[in-house]
């Protein structure tokens, strides 16, 4: 009985906004599964360019705990920045998957063959394996990174300082860039999760105070427009 009084009070009651996970989890696992004899290759003739980096397997993998840190201390600090975190991921993961539904993806970047054979090429092979190649637009690795540097500004606790918040950002950026130097992802890839990400954050952010102009910031009303405000009030009196 204590226990689910507990379970129910604050901050473990905001966990039904992250019930979108099991979901998201599951079409993940059916649409890896489902069988996909034709695809879009989502690959450009820039993705050729790009010369194949083992060392960004590192922060391709930081993707996860990056994400579940953000969203634990969202969840303590700042329930109604997590409450916005969930939505956007929420949105933006779902929203892929029925992208990768309508209109299957995939790209064939992957290396045949390793150009040498050690410990983070023996990772990159584990991810090879895991993650096929297909449903890669848009990347919910980009998706994931924006999420987690517009959460983190977004938090009013210690997480919003200055110094977190680049720090976040550095991050989140050199995982989207892991995803084309892994060739997990294509360059298509990643600026289709771009503008999806934007997309949904306008709507979600727009009434949060950390995305709101500054007073210095925030454009003074011209002289006739006042003028005109003014006659308005003094009709609206005079009626």
């Amino acid at each position: 009985m204590r226990l689910s009084r507990h379970i129910c009070c604050p901050p473990w009651r905001d966990l039904k906004y992250a019930l979108w996970l099991p979901l998201y989890l599951l079409l993940f696992l059916a649409l890896e599964r489902m069988p996909m004899n034709q695809y879009w290759a989502t690959q450009l003739p820039i993705d050729a360019h790009i010369p194949f980096c083992e060392w960004f397997v590192i922060p391709y993998c930081l993707w996860y705990p990056l994400l579940t840190a953000v969203g634990l201390y969202l969840l303590f600090w700042d329930r109604a920045a997590f409450r916005r975190y969930m939505l956007f991921l929420g949105s933006a993961f779902l929203l892929s998957e029925c992208i990768w539904l309508l209109l299957p993806n995939g790209q064939d970047l992957r290396q045949a063959a390793f150009p040498q054979e050690n410990l983070l090429t023996a990772l990159v092979a584990g991810l090879y394996r895991i993650d096929t190649n297909t449903n890669v637009f848009p990347s919910v690795h980009v998706l994931g990174s924006i999420g987690a540097a517009l959460a983190v500004r977004d938090c009013r606790g210690p997480a919003g300082k200055p110094l977190l918040r680049a720090g976040t950002a550095v991050l989140a950026a050199a995982v989207c860039l892991s995803t084309v130097f892994i060739k997990q992802h294509s360059v298509l890839d990643v600026l289709g999760g771009l503008l999806l990400g934007g997309l949904i954050a306008r709507p979600v952010y727009r009434a949060s105070p950390a995305f709101q102009p500054s007073p210095k910031e925030a454009p003074r009303k011209s002289p006739a427009y006042r003028r005109h405000y003014q006659k308005l009030l003094s009709r609206l009196n005079e009626s």
